[in-house]
């Protein structure tokens, strides 16, 4: 990279950091550009230079943490444990990134930004969750008859809860106990 993309870069993950944290606490609705702008540091032309529109932050951020839940999720898959284990550690991950943006009242009663945050990540999320499926099915930790259609809506059902546990303040809590129930009920006891 040359000078001129470095500072770029610099530039767009400042704007990145300072919306994930602007969004937390108040919501996509009640930031403005300028509020961004202000916040990183970097002119409201530029951040229309490089991300065209608020929405194009809110996709940069979605596609942020879910690099990092994917870079996470893929050193867990290396490791030489069982499989429910490796499964369990990945599903909190993705929660604890999910959380990271919608996980605060201003943030969670915003349908504008938990829909644009779940359109932009979902994507990556599909092609992570096919990985483990079809690793699981390989390992015999979930039946082969299971189609990963099935699995992936009964997954897509519980994000859906989730965002409502968001609300509640014992997120966290109640995702430990969602991913235990789903697992071991389609894994078996454990």
């Amino acid at each position: 990279m040359n000078k001129f993309e470095i500072r770029t870069q610099k530039k767009k993950t400042a704007v990145v950091n300072a919306a994930l944290k602007l969004f937390k606490e108040k919501g996509f609705v009640h930031v403005s550009i300028k509020d961004i702008a202000a916040e990183s540091g970097v002119s409201s032309v530029s951040l229309y230079n490089y991300f065209e529109s608020k929405e194009g932050i809110v996709k940069e951020c979605a596609n942020v943490l879910m690099q990092t839940t994917l870079h996470m999720a893929e050193e867990i898959m290396k490791q030489d444990i069982d499989f429910k284990d490796k499964i369990i550690q990945i599903m909190d991950i993705c929660a604890d990134q999910d959380y990271q943006l919608l996980g605060s009242p201003g943030a969670v009663e915003d349908h504008v930004l938990s829909s644009l945050y779940s359109e932009n990540t979902n994507k990556i999320r599909i092609q992570m969750l096919q990985e483990l499926i079809e690793l699981a099915k390989k390992e015999g930790a979930i039946h082969s008859s299971v189609s990963l259609e099935t699995v992936l809506e009964l997954l897509n059902a519980i994000g859906t809860i989730q965002l409502s546990w968001a609300k509640s303040g014992n997120y966290k809590v109640k995702m430990a106990e969602m991913n235990r129930l789903l697992l071991f009920g389609l894994i078996g006891n454990g």
